[in-house]
């Protein structure tokens, strides 16, 4: 399977192929794109520098609603590691990501989510 393997070296080479492969998870419930369609979670495009709760269209919980959070790379490494350690009350269910190298290939990824 030759283009298993490109995949995999390319994965290795760049953090934001990667993160998009980890990122798989996520799309379950958040799209990339600000016309995604509706998902149980709000979109994540352009979420690098936006304000925590700033998607019209989607409902947050009251503790999201209240976190004041800009996400950056730092908070979304935070966030990424656990949700609901960084936002109590939060409704999103994600328990995390332990790896400190694949949290920073799925903020890689999202770096390239423009809006």
């Amino acid at each position: 399977m030759a283009g298993l393997g490109a995949v995999q070296a390319q994965a290795q080479a760049d953090p934001a192929v990667r993160g998009k492969l980890l990122f798989l998870q996520c799309a379950a419930c958040h799209a990339v794109t600000a016309n995604g369609g509706a998902k149980v979670g709000p979109h994540l495009a352009g979420i690098v520098g936006r304000k925590s709760a700033s998607v019209a269209s989607y409902k947050y919980s009251p503790a999201m609603t209240k976190a004041g959070i800009t996400w950056t790379e730092a908070s979304l490494d935070q966030w990424l590691t656990g949700p609901a350690k960084l936002v109590p009350g939060t409704t999103m269910l994600f328990p995390g990501l332990p790896k400190a190298e694949d949290r920073k290939a799925v903020i890689a990824y999202l770096k390239t989510v423009k809006p």
